[in-house]
């Protein structure tokens, strides 16, 4: 993938248009640091033109009204696309962002698939009317589309967000604009083609690549109802100031800061080989990582050694070769952060067991070594702040405890794991940890489940019937007393 990806068009309700402006993204490859695409950067007047058409085909447009089980075929025949072209979608997503090939084939267009599929279960098995014995009367409850979503999504794993997001859109009648990061735009063209090709009618669908001040038109727009966005804290706190001018609803799926716990009866081998892989996935780019891993005493030293073993051996390089591990930061600001972090963890008194710099190995590319440090206090800046980087703190703790007291010493709130030979007891520790999604002896985000975060990590949730019930609005419908139709 060596030709320049240029994209002249935007995809505004269904077809590719004209942009009104003339500001164009480019798109860097952060393994070569060479410009790879160019696609329009979308305008104001653009937003416009995609909140208008999303708006004429949920209010008058055939899309809300029609019946689930077409909905469903549609989405069915996206979904397929998607898998039938999974390589093709890895590929694009890699040179884009660098995440490791093998990765981005399973995690970012299979798992865009899988999310896909599990939402065209949940549409298909969910109760949208149901009856109710009121205190006056009989009730008839029902679940209708909520209207015009704004889908914003992030850079790290673009497709599997956009599915999260415009799977239960679309199934539930909504109609949607598609707002991808500047880093990783092609793909979305990608995905708005398969979109035509399904079928989807007029205006239920557009993809507008643009900068934050064009996103922060888009979640403003008084034509939307819904923003269901991903992001950094900062960032989906603003969402929220303007989304509230509105009233407008919101889905935050924010940061994440989480903590591995192993405990003293814990497989250490098995531990370390699920945790190693989960806490520096997609080159340390994750809100789900397991950044902060927690250590009993009795085994601190032999828990280092193994980490910074498995950490040290994982081989970085070439996102698109199979091999890759770890691949490059999505751009140069992210590979300085890494870096900065790095520095101040030294300064705060951290001990870096392996890492911490750049690959000699890499002559070109934003890469960062992966990094383990260790003897961390929870107090410390890089225990308490997502880097969003190849940097995991390993933190020593002294009883049961003080093992979940450090897990819940943290401003966020969105993931975890608990390593123990008793599986029992894991849960036990998972029921006592505030997060919103949690694993004993392994590392999971079903989507069948709810997906989302305490604290700073969020609001709503995504995936399963909860995640669906996001993009619905609740109607009461007051019944004549004794009525039995």
């Amino acid at each position: 993938m060596t030709d320049l990806i240029e994209h002249g068009q935007l995809f505004i309700g269904g077809e590719l248009v004209a942009p009104l402006g003339t500001a164009t993204i480019d798109v860097i490859s952060p393994h070569t640091e060479q410009l790879i695409g160019r696609v329009p950067h979308a305008s104001r007047g653009d937003v416009d033109r995609a909140v208008a058409a999303a708006r004429k085909a949920f209010d008058e447009g055939p899309w809300p009204r029609t019946p689930l089980d077409e909905r469903i075929a549609v989405v069915s025949r996206i979904k397929d696309a998607i898998a039938a072209r999974h390589e093709e979608m890895a590929r694009l997503i890699s040179v884009q962002n660098g995440s490791p090939y093998s990765w981005s084939v399973l995690a970012q267009a299979l798992g865009a698939m899988m999310v896909w599929d599990a939402a065209i279960t949940v549409a298909r098995d969910f109760r949208y009317e149901e009856r109710r014995a009121g205190v006056l009367g009989p009730l008839l409850v029902r679940r209708e589309p909520v209207g015009v979503v704004a889908a914003v999504v992030p850079w790290n794993v673009p497709q599997f967000v956009a599915a999260a997001k415009l799977g239960p859109a679309l199934l539930s009648g909504c109609t949607a604009i598609l707002k991808p990061s500047p880093e990783s735009p092609l793909d979305a063209y990608l995905l708005a083609g398969i979109a035509a090709e399904a079928g989807l009618p007029e205006g239920v669908l557009s993809v507008l690549p643009a900068d934050r001040e064009v996103s922060e038109y888009l979640v403003g727009h008084p034509g939307v109802d819904k923003v269901s966005f991903t992001g950094s804290v900062a960032a989906g706190k603003r969402v929220m100031e303007v989304a509230a001018r509105h009233l407008t609803r919101v889905t935050l799926e924010l940061g994440g800061k989480s903590a591995a716990v192993i405990l003293p009866d814990a497989d250490l081998e098995a531990a370390v080989a699920g945790i190693v892989p989960n806490a520096w996935m997609n080159n340390g780019q994750a809100c789900v990582a397991q950044t902060r891993i927690l250590a009993p005493r009795e085994h601190y030293d032999e828990i280092a050694e193994r980490l910074a073993a498995a950490a040290g051996a994982l081989v970085v390089g070439d996102p698109l070769d199979p091999g890759t591990q770890v691949g490059p930061l999505v751009a140069r600001r992210q590979q300085q952060r890494s870096l900065d972090y790095i520095a101040l963890g030294q300064r705060e008194g951290a001990k870096v067991l392996t890492g911490g710099g750049r690959p000699a190995s890499q002559q070109h590319g934003w890469y960062v070594e992966p990094t383990l440090f260790g003897e961390v206090g929870n107090t410390m800046r890089i225990a308490r702040e997502e880097i969003f980087g190849p940097v995991v703190c390993l933190l020593p703790y002294t009883d049961e405890d003080d093992a979940v007291r450090i897990a819940n010493d943290s401003d966020y709130g969105l993931s975890g794991s608990v390593w123990t030979s008793d599986v029992a007891h894991g849960i036990d520790i998972a029921r006592r940890v505030r997060t919103g999604t949690y694993s004993v002896n392994t590392f999971s985000l079903d989507m069948l489940g709810p997906f989302g975060g305490y604290k700073d990590s969020g609001l709503g949730r995504e995936f399963g019937p909860e995640g669906y019930s996001e993009y619905l609005e609740h109607k009461m419908i007051h019944l004549p007393a004794g009525w039995e139709g």
